[in-house]
């Protein structure tokens, strides 16, 4: 490649803006200038061995020479990792043709099979800028999609990523479709169905607007993000994983979505769909079970919307050659006491290790769902899986393969929880009569969870309890004093996180 006046020199600058490629320049620099260049440009940079788009921020400070360009750490790791100095050239980005698509959508337009295609490919290469990307979150939320639009994005986003392929004919997964607060059933599950010479190569997601997904929970005990190579190993080793999605390219424009349906506080019938049985065809899933918990302030608040989202979720798994089973369960309170990943982690092993203070809420559902897994395993007959379950978790069996699995993803470690704690207590005499789902998981989260990993909630009553006054409800834990007040004055506004009734006489 030629060099000319137009090219500037390349600088990491460590700066962390998540998924999104940036590139920083001066707005006075010779490039900006002949280029037109304005903030927020999307512009193509060029380096003799990579190209990529980047969101351009101008600098109006001595941050940068003239001669230099600036990288956040997404643009420089798409770059492949430059050396300083590299000379990299300028232009202005291609039109992104698939944005047409989604402002068609916008306007009542019906995606199919070839839209879906060039979107997703768009969002997969980068294309995409955070702004389009909430166009697209938002041209599909709540039940915009309709099944045949929901095929088809699926089956693009399993298209746009890696695949495995195993050679068991019986390989089983499942999900929950989240809203729940706690709830940290998978590794029990994969466990006790692992235990039991089954296959379960599990992938998850971090948190999307909650204070921890599985993946979270799991790296405050093991590695998580495990590479293509590293998951197919430690499935071949041990029969199962319990690995963050993300780090291994299945359906990869899920986890960019996802960032931003985060950020919004948005989720889409459709595209959660899309995530799930997308990703489960990716980790070469052939049976799958999904839980639908169903409360006034869960996700699903309805058992009509929970109706029409076990058909979606059945017909699209049908349609990419899934066998895909669902359960409706009740989302009125929160599984398990912790919520946050140290807590509901602590909550994780307290099942596993048979340990006589462990939530009975959260054991009793991880047996419901791992006895029907293994009777769609063919390890139990119809109605005996339960039975299977219960004897494998309290034989030790189930323990001593969960710290297998965690020994093959890098080691085993204990969970640690936070220092700074504050407990809530009841006013009044009375019974647990109401938990605000939304409430008790944004209370986790503004104590730090989950990038905080020991901070959270951890629940001392449950639905029914009677209580006197001045007894415990709950406890915040944070790592920071000011995440703690954070929690606690968000809590001033909000009263009816846990409502205690009084007794009729």
């Amino acid at each position: 490649m030629e060099t000319s006046p137009d090219y500037l020199h390349l600088r990491r600058l460590g700066i962390n803006t998540h998924q999104e490629p940036v590139v920083y320049m001066r707005q006075d620099c010779h490039v900006a200038i002949s280029e037109g260049f304005y903030a927020h440009t999307r512009v193509e940079v060029r380096t003799e061995a990579q190209t990529i788009v980047a969101t351009l921020v101008m600098i109006c400070s001595d941050l940068l020479s003239h001669q230099e360009a600036g990288l956040s750490e997404a643009a420089w790791h798409r770059l492949g990792c430059p050396a300083e100095g590299t000379l990299a050239w300028f232009g202005h980005a291609r039109p992104v043709d698939s944005m047409s698509s989604v402002r068609g959508k916008l306007y009542g337009q019906r995606f199919n099979d070839e839209s879906a295609t060039a979107i997703i490919t768009d969002i997969r290469e980068g294309r995409y800028s955070d702004i389009q990307l909430s166009a697209f979150v938002t041209a599909c939320a709540g039940d915009r999609l309709d099944l045949d639009e929901t095929i088809a994005i699926t089956r693009a986003m399993v298209n746009s990523g890696q695949r495995f392929e195993w050679p068991a004919e019986t390989v089983l997964d499942k999900h929950c479709v989240g809203g729940l607060p706690g709830n940290r059933t998978t590794p029990v599950v994969v466990a006790i169905v692992a235990a039991n010479g089954l296959t379960m190569p599990k992938t998850s997601s971090r948190a999307i607007t909650s204070p921890a997904g599985t993946a979270d929970t799991m790296e405050v005990m093991t590695d998580v993000a495990l590479s293509f190579e590293q998951m197919k190993s430690v499935v071949e080793r041990e029969g199962a994983c319990l690995a963050w999605g993300g780090s291994v390219s299945l359906s990869p424009t899920d986890d960019l979505v996802i960032r931003v349906e985060r950020a919004l506080d948005l989720d889409s019938e459709g595209q959660l769909v899309a995530s799930v049985i997308s990703k489960k065809v990716a980790a070469g899933s052939r049976q799958v079970l999904i839980d639908i918990p169903v409360g006034p302030t869960a996700k699903v608040r309805s058992q009509s919307t929970a109706i029409t989202l076990k058909g979606l979720l059945e017909k699209t798994g049908q349609a990419l050659g899934l066998d895909v089973r669902t359960i409706i369960s009740d989302g009125t309170q929160p599984i398990g006491r912790g919520i946050g990943p140290a807590l509901e982690a602590r909550d994780v092993l307290q099942v596993l290790r048979n340990d006589g203070h462990a939530p009975q809420d959260l054991r009793e559902k991880s047996l419901t769902l791992a006895g029907i897994l293994l009777e769609m395993g063919g390890k139990a007959a119809a109605g005996q899986g339960y039975e299977l379950a219960q004897s494998t978790l309290l034989s030790g069996a189930a323990m001593d393969k969960f710290e297998a699995i965690c020994r093959a993803q890098g080691g085993f470690r204990e969970p640690e929880i936070a220092p700074y704690t504050h407990c809530i207590c009841a006013e009044h005499k009375g019974v647990v009569a109401y938990f605000n789902n939304r409430f008790i998981a944004r209370l986790a989260s503004l104590a730090g969870a989950p990038n905080a990993k020991a901070a959270g909630v951890e629940l001392h009553v449950t639905l029914g309890d009677e209580v006197e006054a001045g007894a415990p409800l709950f406890t915040l834990y944070a790592e920071a004093p000011g995440e703690l007040a954070y929690a606690l004055d968000f809590l001033d506004g909000h009263t009816d996180v846990v409502r205690i009734e009084e007794e009729m006489v």
